[in-house]
């Protein structure tokens, strides 16, 4: 199984932390140069920092945008012109009653969870195109299939997602590139675990993996797994199909979500 990336050139968004960093971890430790992005040069300059003691031989480029907005996107674009490998994973949640979603709040959730990886694809994508190699790849999320309540509008953007991943990737039919979506289920990412800490009320060392199986037994109980997902499980399902031996697979929703969607494909 080839799962070489050396001379690879990725771009991997909202990688300063969580899925995204751990992603990132993943692809350089397979050889490619990785550009990571995060809000700020600080923050950007953090995690670089990090990887490179956690990566040996890891190489790392800074990216900083915030892909609420095009600026962002353009940022990105100028600091890393050109790549064969383009991650969409920059994103925001947030729990809100539907009735109290406002517009400006629709506007904000598309601009970063939609838009952000349509500017980047469209950017990237023919250059990959001509080469006759590349990899896109969207994270979305198993609230794209099952719509949570409890924020309608995160679910719809992650719909929204598989929908430009399978249509994108029917554009490039027989180019060598390929363009798929993930899908994690619930997963203790680093902003998951900041909400959770936030709804013990301040308790000092929250038992977080307690908090993630009760969080699946109440309101996840499909879950196969009982548990919350890990950054690095879901990473390795994105390394893998950023990898040449993922070459048949595109157009596809990959879910790494334990089980919790009950529809057999």
């Amino acid at each position: 199984m080839d799962l070489n990336l050396k001379g690879r050139r990725a771009v991997v968004t909202g990688s300063t932390g969580g899925i995204g960093y751990a992603a990132a971890r993943e692809l350089a430790s397979l050889g490619a140069t990785v550009a990571i992005n995060g809000r700020t040069q600080t923050r950007v300059d953090a995690a670089i920092a990090k990887l490179k003691g956690e990566v040996k031989g890891g190489t790392f480029v800074g990216a900083p945008g915030d892909l609420g907005g095009a600026d962002g996107a353009n940022a990105i674009i100028r600091a890393v012109p050109d790549a064969d490998i383009l991650v969409n994973n920059a994103g925001i949640f947030e729990p809100k009653p539907f009735f109290d979603i406002s517009d400006e709040d629709w506007m904000r959730f598309f601009e970063t969870n939609v838009l952000s990886g349509v500017r980047l694809a469209r950017h990237y994508t023919p250059k990959m195109v001509k080469r006759g190699w590349g990899r896109v790849v969207f994270i979305s999320s198993e609230s794209g299939l099952h719509i949570p309540v409890e924020m309608i509008h995160y679910g719809v953007t992650k719909t929204a997602q598989i929908a430009v991943a399978r249509g994108l990737a029917e554009t490039v039919t027989g180019t060598g590139v390929t363009v798929n979506s993930v899908l994690p289920g619930p997963t203790m990412s680093e902003g998951v675990g900041d909400f959770m800490s936030k709804m013990a009320g301040g308790v000092a060392n929250p038992d977080l993996e307690k908090m993630g199986r009760d969080f699946i037994r109440d309101h996840r109980p499909t879950s196969l797994l009982g548990r919350m997902a890990t950054i690095e499980e879901v990473a390795n399902m994105i390394a893998y199909v950023c990898s040449p031996a993922a070459s048949a697979t595109s157009g596809a929703a990959l879910r790494v979500d334990g089980g919790v969607v009950r529809a057999i494909p």
